[in-house]
């Protein structure tokens, strides 16, 4: 792994849209979709996270950080609650 902190931020980036793409191309039996929804909208999250810590230099204003993952977590529940709410989707 690469020590400079933005090309291991671009590596773990690299290896969470992976997973998201192989997620997509499974072939999901259908009473198995929404965890196929709840994986990519998780690996989604985890990279803002990764942005946001990274990119935009949150990891080293921690309070900063920590107000933006809030919410950015509320924003991902929110997301999460429309996705899988029956009816909706």
């Amino acid at each position: 792994m690469p020590r400079d902190p933005l090309l291991r931020a671009w590596a773990v980036l690299i290896g969470l849209s992976l997973g998201s793409t192989a997620l997509s191309l499974w072939l999901w039996p259908p009473g198995l979709t929404a965890i196929a929804g709840v994986s990519i909208l998780t690996l989604a999250w985890l990279k803002a996270r990764v942005i946001l810590a990274q990119y935009l230099g949150l990891a080293q204003a921690p309070f900063w950080r920590h107000g933006f993952e809030i919410a950015l977590a509320l924003f991902c529940l929110v997301l999460l609650g429309l996705y899988l709410a029956p009816g909706l989707g």
